[in-house]
């Protein structure tokens, strides 16, 4: 089969949405790139994410709090168990500010690591 050509089965693997461990990239702090799920950081919501996307629920009550701890951790400069997240600044301030809205809009206390990133 030439390049130019694709069998059905690429066909319909082009059209599926990319995936990592499951989730789209809505569902991560950090995106490099919406194609390139290797790009994509800081999983943070559970597979009820889908259904934000489809406007079913509202994106905020699909938060995975226990991910949600660990990348305010890993944007921390102490990181997570000791790694800080691999991300320039501009990308870690983002995140921190994306979070710190998951903890506002679910009138949850703002963790003292996270207020101390986006001050």
């Amino acid at each position: 089969m030439s390049d130019t050509k694709k069998s059905p089965r690429d066909k319909i693997k082009q059209g599926l949405p990319r995936l990592k461990d499951g989730l789209p990239w809505q569902a991560f702090a950090i995106v490099g790139d919406k194609d390139d799920p290797e790009t994509w950081k800081l999983p943070h919501h559970t597979k009820a994410i889908f259904r934000a996307i489809k406007g079913k629920v509202g994106h905020y009550k699909t938060t995975d709090w226990e991910h949600c701890a660990a990348a305010v951790a890993a944007l921390s400069p102490g990181g997570f168990r000791g790694k800080r997240v691999e991300a320039t600044e501009q990308q870690i301030l983002d995140a921190a500010k994306h979070l710190l809205r998951h903890y506002q809009e679910n009138g949850k206390p703002v963790p003292d690591t996270l207020a101390a990133l986006v001050e």
